[in-house]
């Protein structure tokens, strides 16, 4: 009952006193101490981080962890320094965290509800938190600031769920250029880089229409100002590319980036799936995905996610879908514009051969 009733409650500071009988409680210490208070955003100028309550069943019903979903919850601030009672990444008894990087468009959002799985693992899909980290830097926050509050951020992300049940971090791609920073936070992390090959990530761009174009410039606008665009473009060339190319320029880059990642942290760490794989052949790939971050993967964990409602509805909207539905939809976006993605392809093709990047994911699960 008194659990109850301090969930319930809305308070707007991380300071108001509950008394339970015998026990008195901060909620700050209580947020601390319960993973449905989501840590969802950094309050830079107070150095406190706001929590938002957010039950295990809101995380199944929603796409992303944004305000557009998640607005006019219960919200409490603590200060940061709070958060450093959380054991870090490299202490013994810290929770099991992982993540699932991705490069858009590549059913990440699918992958990550279906590893929402009580007793196993509770998926994260794009907490905003992560993305306050990037913003930080992008402002001119010095290196070691912006360490603290990505090493802060994962704890505060860490708490399970339930008694041993791992967490698996879905960030936006915007944290990509700052992958590296998070593994080595974690030393006991893994990570699984989900893509979609060239031609399908391009068929999402234009089914999803000048929103989606307007997206790509400024995901590659960010990587540009991140520092990890080196593909032999002046600054000026990048204006007189079309939008696919843009579009296509910032999944290369994605690409480059995990390569070196993979080649540096090995298999064991981080390893990638192609969206294709994990489309056509769930179970297998659902399996491979458990087993590479250390949780169980026999056959009845598999069924049961696989059971579950991930693989029936559409990851955004909710409503029902397949794997069939999904090939004929993209079909039919790339028969509208083939000979835009075609030629970008091979443009693309040609970029990649000049630095030396393959066009699949290293380490592949599958």
């Amino acid at each position: 009952m008194a659990q109850r009733r301090a969930r319930q409650a809305q308070v707007a500071s991380g300071f108001v006193v509950f008394y339970t009988g015998c026990m008195t409680t901060t909620v700050s210490n209580f947020a601390l101490s319960d993973a449905e208070w989501l840590a969802h955003r950094h309050v830079e100028g107070q150095d406190s981080f706001r929590m938002i309550h957010v039950p295990r069943a809101l995380h199944s019903g929603v796409p992303f962890l944004t305000d557009e979903y998640l607005g006019g919850r219960a919200t409490q601030d603590i200060p940061a320094q709070a958060a450093m009672a959380l054991p870090a990444g490299s202490q013994p008894d810290a929770p099991a965290l992982h993540f699932l990087f991705h490069s858009a468009f590549c059913g990440s959002t699918l992958l990550t509800r279906a590893l929402d799985h009580a007793g196993l693992s509770m998926g994260l899909s794009e907490p905003v938190l992560i993305n306050d980290v990037v913003g930080f830097r992008r402002r001119g926050a010095p290196p070691a600031a912006v360490a603290r509050l990505a090493d802060l951020s994962l704890r505060l992300l860490a708490r399970p769920f339930g008694r041993g049940e791992a967490v698996i971090v879905k960030p936006s791609n915007v944290i990509n250029p700052l992958a590296h920073l998070l593994l080595a936070l974690r030393p006991g992390a893994r990570a699984v880089f989900l893509y979609a090959p060239l031609p399908i990530f391009l068929t999402s761009v234009v089914r999803k229409g000048l929103e989606c174009r307007l997206w790509a410039r400024e995901l590659l606008a960010g990587y540009i100002r991140d520092g990890v665009v080196d593909l032999g473009f002046s600054a000026e060339e990048y204006f007189r590319l079309t939008d696919l190319q843009v579009a296509a320029v910032g999944w290369l880059v994605q690409h480059r980036l995990f390569t070196a990642l993979a080649k540096t942290a090995g298999p064991q760490r981080i390893a990638s799936l192609d969206s294709e794989r994990l489309t056509d052949d769930p179970a297998a790939s659902i399996a491979a995905v458990l087993r590479h971050y250390g949780m169980r993967a026999d056959a009845a964990i598999v069924a049961a996610i696989l059971g579950g409602p991930a693989f029936g509805k559409h990851s955004k909207s909710g409503a029902v879908y397949s794997a069939d539905t999904r090939r004929a939809d993209y079909a039919a976006a790339h028969r509208a514009h083939a000979d835009e993605i075609d030629k970008v392809c091979g443009w693309a093709e040609q970029v990649a051969a000049g630095v030396g990047l393959a066009m699949t994911g290293h380490h592949p699960l599958l």
